[in-house]
């Protein structure tokens, strides 16, 4: 078991410090929740926001606000929010989401609810809780007297891949030790070493319209181009370990009685390691070279994506730290692979020693039925705030 690190706060401390928090982490929680704010929401997003950077000035952070500027006819997102913190010891990078997946109108529809030890609403799991935990871990700490170094980034667009915030937390990857995620830990408790890479692949279809009765002959048809394509491109799943691919939307033609000249397939390619993720991505191409009808081409992009989080040896050991921490707080803790991609893959795909899912436990995320266990949320911030005070002996 790793020793304590020289001026690390005892977890008897800290833990009373967590504790005292509580509160107003859950009136923050409740807060938080009720307010709508889907990736394409820039005004509930803002909201967030505002509450963190708020949080963030509070701590003594020096706070930098970033606006997104929509190129091409993007859609509007909202601001990215970056906190310095100064003190001792590694540059540590906390980084949460903003976002959730839900559309306006969601948080009226089920707000923000506690049954016992379980709250519930949209965010509460994905990713409030955990936003919430990287605050008060670093309130928690400084209450004790502990000066961490600290850049926490609140992040408006992780759900849909982070394509304006990405960018923007692979330049700051280069400047630190160590990341720290914070989506909550899995439904079981686990924190998360590794992570699938993920491509949500746009695939567009151009054919030729016809009179489907009169002149079939003449139609070039991306409909049936796109099927087929459909059944290539399930057939990658498997050829490599872990490598699942779904094509999950299909949209195309006008009418019936029309050879349809246009079509677009929405799809989603993991891979658990980047060798598996090239290969599969260079399968999918080769597939949308040559389209099975003749006459038809296609053209595809990526809308985003987040190249494998794999396990590092440094990544391991924080995670080994996490585990011997947990034990001293009385609970057991294991780490675990899990196909979701987060901002982790980011900093991982970086170089940067990264550990993630250390929020509170919840589960249910993207579905009605998310939950948060408000019995874990004291014991899981002081883990986290316990590993952010002697992480140097894992580096």
């Amino acid at each position: 078991m790793p020793s304590l690190q020289p001026g690390s706060p005892s977890l008897s401390v800290l833990r009373e410090a967590v504790a005292s928090r509580f509160d107003r982490y859950l009136a923050e929680l409740e807060e938080l929740v009720n307010m709508d704010c889907g990736s394409f929401a820039p005004e509930g997003v803002n909201a967030v926001a505002t509450h963190v950077q708020a949080e963030l000035a509070r701590l003594g952070a020096d706070v930098e606000r970033i606006g997104h500027e929509p190129i091409d006819g993007e859609p509007q997102l909202g601001d990215l929010v970056v906190g310095r913190l100064k003190g001792t010891g590694p540059r540590l990078l906390l980084i949460g989401h903003m976002d959730t997946v839900f559309g306006p109108g969601t948080a009226a529809e089920r707000p923000f609810r506690r049954n016992g030890d379980r709250a519930t609403g949209p965010g509460t799991s994905d990713m409030k809780g955990g936003l919430l935990a990287g605050l008060h871990a670093i309130g928690a700490l400084q209450d004790v007297g502990a000066t961490p170094a600290i850049t926490f980034v609140a992040n408006p667009d992780e759900e849909i891949g982070s394509p304006f915030s990405g960018h923007h937390i692979r330049a700051l990857a280069a400047e630190y030790d160590a990341a720290l995620v914070l989506e909550c830990a899995r439904a079981n408790g686990d924190i998360v070493s590794a992570r699938k890479g993920v491509a949500d692949l746009v695939i567009d279809f151009h054919g030729r319209a016809a009179h489907a009765g009169v002149e079939p002959e003449k139609g070039r048809n991306a409909i049936l181009a796109a099927a087929r394509a459909v059944e290539q491109l399930h057939s990658l799943k498997g050829k490599w370990e872990g490598v699942t691919v779904n094509a999950g939307v299909i949209a195309g033609g006008t009418r019936p009685n029309v050879i349809a000249a246009e079509c677009r397939l929405e799809v989603d390619l993991r891979a658990p390691n980047s060798q598996s993720f090239d290969e599969a991505r260079k399968a999918v191409d080769k597939i949308i070279a040559e389209p099975g009808v003749r006459g038809v081409i296609a053209d595809l992009r990526e809308a985003a994506m987040h190249r494998p989080m794999e396990a590092s040896p440094a990544g391991k050991r924080l995670a080994q730290l996490a585990v011997s921490i947990a034990e001293e707080l009385g609970f057991e803790l294991h780490d675990a692979a899990t196909g979701g991609a987060s901002d982790a893959n980011t900093t991982s795909a970086a170089g940067l020693p990264t550990l993630d899912g250390l929020g509170p436990i919840g589960g249910d995320d993207h579905s009605d039925h998310e939950w948060l266990d408000l019995s874990s949320v004291v014991p899981r911030t002081t883990l986290l705030a316990s590993l952010i005070s002697r992480i140097a002996g894992a580096l």
